[in-house]
């Protein structure tokens, strides 16, 4: 009962059942992405702003924009024409893999000395000298 009542009056755990019936209706599924989010473009431009086809993204789980990787990004804004699916990205030797942003997560990074890394610090150095009111 509280999973229906969730999805009925939130979206940050995913879609709304009136997004997710909206975008079915309107809309046909164009892929998916290796984190689960699944992209789709409506059938045509009816309910459009500006004379394209728009564009959605079903988030799986926690709805966080930066779970989008960089080829779908690409195609929801309309940088690219055609999906990932059909034309995917070129991808360099040199480019690392999609994260999304884990700042207050528990997997967020945490620098040396960070309380939530065990609080250890390293000695000061003798180069700092405390400021004295005069």
């Amino acid at each position: 009962m509280l999973k229906l009542l969730t999805s009925i009056f939130t979206w940050w755990g995913g879609a709304t059942i009136g997004a997710s019936f909206h975008i079915n209706r309107r809309g046909r599924l164009v892929g998916s992405d290796d984190q689960g989010n699944r992209y789709f473009e409506a059938r045509d431009a009816s309910d459009s702003y500006d004379a394209r086809k728009r564009r959605w993204v079903i988030y799986k789980g926690y709805a966080e924009a930066s779970k989008v990787p960089p080829e779908w990004h690409g195609w929801l804004r309309y940088t690219f024409e055609e999906p990932p699916t059909v034309e995917p990205l070129m991808r360099r030797a040199w480019e690392k893999d999609h994260l999304p942003n884990l700042t207050g997560t528990v997997h967020a990074w945490r620098p040396q000395g960070a309380i939530a890394k065990g609080g250890e610090r390293a000695a000061a150095t003798g180069d700092y000298q405390a400021w004295k009111p005069e």
